[in-house]
């Protein structure tokens, strides 16, 4: 029961993280090593496989609440309300926003897990990526060029895309590095939320998979439940979190998204560390 709760658990702190700009890895990273120790039910392969499946369950659930913007994409829905006439978002823009993070990714993907997953480096990410949020809010222009996302230019999607690298630093957040990215180039904080999500489906989808295929081995039978549970968990609660999210982030921007990051690195390095 002990490892079913460790799942739910984390499961809950993927699904409420990833897609907020505060760092899911580093809130797992830290809530795993100060308080459920994963990687003692296992092992560190099982514990680190299982930080994979359940980003899995986040992706379903931007499938869930983008479904009707991904079936246009791919020509399968016509229309969308408010998005009758004028210009709208295409694979293209998509795509040229995934290709700086992709590449790198796959360059360091090795560098990245044996160097940077450490409590420290989250701590210098967590600050480093809210300083760019605080410096997003206060020098974004004034009237944004891009309301919604279907109003996002190619350049803005590369841009965003090159900001978007900074998220492969563990605490520093991809949504929280591509939003701010977004905001800066012209974006509203909604359609830069939006490009970030969609965006993140195929990302996440590439990095998860690739893990998998490195560690299938993993999934044996008793650990079954284990990643069955975190998966359900996670996809619940980012259900959650991407509606709300979506509903906030163009009322509040993201300086208290900063402030909490800011407070958090504090709290944990004061009494922890």
């Amino acid at each position: 029961m002990w490892e079913l709760f460790v799942a739910f658990i984390l499961g809950i702190v993927e699904g409420l993280t990833e897609f907020a700009p505060v760092s899911s890895t580093g809130h797992m990273i830290l809530v795993d090593d100060f308080l459920l120790h994963s990687k003692e039910l296992f092992s560190a392969p099982v514990a680190n496989t299982f930080k994979v499946v359940i980003q899995l369950g986040s992706i379903l659930a931007v499938v869930v609440v983008f479904k009707d913007r991904i079936l246009n994409l791919f020509g399968l829905k016509k229309n969308i309300p408010g998005t009758e006439s004028g210009p709208k978002l295409t694979l293209a823009q998509i795509l040229v926003g995934l290709i700086p993070a992709g590449v790198l990714g796959v360059l360091f993907e090795d560098y990245i897990d044996e160097y940077l997953f450490s409590i420290e480096t989250v701590l210098i990410g967590l600050v480093i990526g809210a300083v760019l949020m605080i410096i997003a809010d206060y020098a974004r222009p004034k009237r944004p060029s891009a309301e919604t996302v279907d109003q996002i230019t190619y350049k803005q999607a590369l841009g965003t895309g090159l900001f978007q690298c900074l998220g492969l630093w563990p605490g520093f957040s991809r949504s929280g590095s591509t939003i701010s990215g977004g905001v800066l180039l012209g974006m509203s904080h909604r359609a830069a939320s939006d490009f970030t999500f969609i965006m993140a489906i195929p990302i996440m989808l590439g990095a998860s998979g690739l893990s998998l295929l490195k560690n299938w081995k993993y999934f044996t039978i008793d650990a079954l439940p284990f990643f069955i549970v975190g998966f359900i968990s996670a996809f619940i609660f980012a259900l959650i979190s991407i509606r709300f999210f979506l509903k906030l982030i163009n009322r509040v921007k993201l300086v208290p998204f900063a402030i909490y990051r800011i407070v958090l690195a504090a709290v944990i390095y004061f009494v922890f560390l």
